[in-house]
């Protein structure tokens, strides 16, 4: 991998690989919509010279292409909100692909666990039945058949799925970026699901660097890889260590069913989150057997260290706001 894409680089995933990628020298495109943000995180990363920025819109074949400049990966990190999945999903990946065909390049399409619908295996590989019961995961699988399509001759596509994730690029569409935002910045918040049930997170950087390794390697393609997290936490054990880290001590109150539904008559996209609720009460697991066995160790941050890391750097981040 010599030369890199990131569409949708300011995002959550796609601002960790993107600096993943910088950090390794790698020369990298950061697609966005938004010049000032781009220009905001090239700032953070200090400005370095092997990273170029291209504004476009990843729904746009044409944008991707004439912005590509020479990448031979493209990193599919763009995504849609909750409540407008199920119509825009698959056209924004349809995009992507297109212009990934024009290029005849290979894609890195980040996912999540969806497709997979309820756990059938006490940690879930990917061989695990796609079996999904809810709405939004039944558009996660079309979304996958789209991606491995036959239609696709050129451009070579893999899946790499994430579980819920937190890091300092995470924002709100991730289920703990709101939440430790608002604890860094000592304000009440808010915790998706049961406070009790301890459930898998990624550190995003652990994640970026591991989706960095399966993207150098030509045989990944083709496939699904489930990246794993450093085990399993409970809401609780977050909050406190987020709240030490970040000398605050507010109430972090968590919402279920009725309170999702109640705040989703304002805030569309938490409405959305209702049907998704089963993932914090029966939690899935995912397997790095496979990453393990044909890539090499797990990266995993300890949660203790990944969440200070995370407040701190949200707490500086707000502090160069107010400035």
């Amino acid at each position: 991998m010599e030369k890199a894409m990131v569409i949708g680089a300011t995002g959550g995933t796609g601002a960790a690989i993107t600096e993943e990628l910088v950090k390794r020298g790698v020369r990298t495109i950061a697609f966005g919509r938004s010049r000032q943000k781009l220009e905001q995180f090239a700032g953070k990363l200090g400005n370095p010279e092997h990273l170029t920025l291209a504004i476009g819109n990843a729904m746009s074949p044409d944008d991707i292409v004439a912005q590509a400049g020479g990448a031979d990966v493209l990193f599919h990190c763009a995504n849609v909100p909750y409540h407008e999945m199920v119509d825009k999903l698959i056209p924004l990946g349809e995009s992507v692909l297109e212009a990934a065909e024009r290029l005849a390049i290979k894609v890195v399409a980040i996912d999540g666990i969806y497709p997979y619908g309820r756990r059938q295996m006490e940690l879930v590989t990917e061989e695990h039945p796609k079996e999904p019961h809810t709405i939004k995961g039944k558009v996660r699988l079309d979304y996958e058949r789209m991606l491995f399509s036959e239609r696709w001759t050129k451009a070579k596509v893999m899946i790499v799925r994430l579980p819920d994730y937190y890091g300092p690029t995470a924002n709100q569409a991730s289920y703990l970026g709101s939440t430790l935002e608002a604890i860094a910045a000592g304000k009440m918040a808010f915790f998706v699901g049961n406070m009790h049930v301890p459930r898998e997170f990624v550190y995003l950087p652990d994640a970026a660097e591991m989706v960095a390794e399966l993207a150098d390697k030509d045989f990944a393609y083709g496939q699904n890889w489930n990246i794993p997290g450093a085990g399993l936490i409970s809401g609780r054990e977050i909050v406190r260590i987020a709240q030490t880290a970040s000398g605050h001590a507010k109430p972090v109150i968590p919402l279920k069913k009725l309170g999702l539904s109640l705040i989703g008559m304002s805030v569309p996209v938490m409405k959305e989150v209702v049907e998704m609720l089963y993932l914090t009460e029966e939690p899935l697991t995912l397997s790095g057997e496979k990453y393990k066995r044909f890539i090499g160790p797990i990266t995993a941050t300890p949660f203790e260290e990944g969440i200070t890391a995370t407040v701190l750097a949200l707490q500086e981040s707000q502090s160069a706001i107010v400035q």
